[in-house]
């Protein structure tokens, strides 16, 4: 009974071990001199068919060198809130079957057939970063030469995982990175190798992708290190790869658009703020804005704070802010032809700073003061006329010169009334300079930002 036991045992490491005897020395050679009149023959393959559950090799020892390289066809969608990459690949594997042996001398000229790869021992190699169902077509085949190289090429979808920064959306450039490895052979059974450079990959990979999409292949770099993953020591090659976004469509879009509209609101301020236009017209413009950044939202990203939504931001504050000095600027007019209350001194102050910069005027003091709106009987240093006791006047005269003081009086009351209406109107176009060389200033830094994002 133990006997048997242990026989059951050992029976599949016997198995094993008399299918990797097969064939040694001369039995590798396939016979295919019937290749040329009837096809190939199945029977002379039998023999590397049976051994496809194995390792092609004939001391176990040596490990199975893979040559790997990819095309990157097509970079259909970057997901930024998911953190995704959609690709297509056309990855190609090679690798060298010893079991696989045929002298194209005896076979017409033969040097290379195609082999189903059910029939085939595949390497297992996958990507690390690969987040969605291998969706490889069935029934692909290998291409076998008569030294037993076996070339075997798939497509591939490849949904990978990837940091993706939109902060300079859209002249924004990602980095992805694509690792193959083999899920179950370490280093001591299967190593990994290039089939081609990696500036030919790039260069392949650029001028196909380069054809059609939003997104543009910059470059193609590799590193080669070997990861230990719980004792054992696996090799891996890992692709970096450099793409940017085409920005013109977002350019015309989104910052084109956005950018009239700025524009069109400081051109208001050539508007005259009495008329009382400028504030219907700033607000059918906010209204306006704010319609495009709905019809907009579907092209930014839905995640992260990208600097274009910082822009938008910006332009509708901008936006309002003109509007709320406009609303201002209105009611202190209105306020400034009916009653218009004295400027206080730090505003009288900061107004003649701005108006005459070098010091409030010292070189013309009477028409500093005479801006002020103060009488001439009201200024520093001026006293009113005295009248002696021997030029009293008389009745008559009394009563002329009370009249004219009460004129004089109501005179230098409209004329400080006059000058207070100035000052506030004077106040309120200065307010208007500022916020307009703000749009400019605002206006210069975007589009010079804008030439150098793309630029770069």
């Amino acid at each position: 009974m133990e006997g048997s036991c242990f026989h059951r045992e050992r029976f599949p490491f016997y198995l094993v071990l008399s299918l990797l005897l097969q064939g040694r020395g001369s039995t590798f050679t396939i016979d295919c001199s019937g290749f040329e009149q009837h096809g190939v023959d199945p029977s002379a393959l039998s023999v590397v068919f049976d051994r496809k559950a194995f390792r092609p090799a004939t001391n176990l020892s040596v490990p199975t060198r893979v040559n790997i390289s990819f095309t990157m066809s097509a970079i259909q969608d970057v997901d930024e809130q998911l953190q995704l990459l959609s690709s297509f690949l056309w990855l190609e594997m090679v690798w060298d079957n010893p079991f696989i042996s045929w002298n194209p001398k005896k076979c017409k000229g033969i040097t290379k057939i195609s082999v189903a790869t059910k029939n085939l021992w595949l390497p297992d190699i996958f990507i690390v970063e690969f987040m969605d169902v291998d969706k490889t077509p069935q029934g692909l085949i290998a291409y076998v030469s008569n030294d037993g190289r076996i070339r075997y090429k798939k497509p591939m979808k490849v949904t990978s995982i990837c940091s993706l920064d939109i902060f300079y959306f859209p002249f924004d450039r990602q980095n992805c990175t694509l690792t193959f490895r083999s899920f179950l052979y370490t280093v001591d059974n299967m190593l990994l190798g290039m089939e081609k450079e990696v500036w030919e990959i790039a260069d392949t990979s650029r001028d196909i992708v380069q054809t059609h999409g939003e997104w543009e292949l910059l470059s193609i770099n590799k590193a080669s290190p070997r990861i230990l993953v719980g004792g054992n020591l696996y090799d891996q090659i890992m692709f970096y790869v450099a793409i940017r976004r085409r920005p013109s469509l977002y350019i015309i879009n989104l910052l084109v658009p956005s950018g009239f509209l700025v524009a069109i609101d400081a051109v208001s301020f050539y508007l005259p703020a009495e008329s009382g236009n400028r504030a219907p017209f700033k607000i059918t413009l906010l209204l306006g804005y704010n319609v495009f950044l709905l019809m907009m939202d579907d092209l930014l990203p839905t995640s992260g704070t990208p600097l274009i939504s910082v822009y938008f931001a910006l332009c509708l504050s901008l936006m309002v802010l003109s509007l709320l000095e406009t609303v201002f600027i209105t009611y202190l007019l209105h306020l400034a032809t009916t009653q218009p209350p004295p400027m206080p001194r730090w505003l009288h102050s900061l107004l003649l700073h701005c108006t005459c910069p070098r010091k409030c005027c010292p070189t013309a003091p009477h028409k500093g003061n005479e801006a002020l709106g103060l009488p001439t009987t009201q200024l520093p240093g001026v006293k009113e006329p005295e009248v002696s006791a021997g030029q009293m006047p008389g009745p008559g005269e009394a009563e002329v010169a009370g009249g004219s003081g009460w004129t004089r009086a109501q005179r230098e009351q409209e004329a400080q009334k006059q000058h207070r209406m100035e000052l506030w109107v004077q106040f309120s176009h200065m307010m208007d300079t500022l916020l307009f060389r703000l749009y400019l200033l605002f206006m210069a830094s975007s589009i010079l930002t804008i030439i150098g994002l793309w630029n770069t």
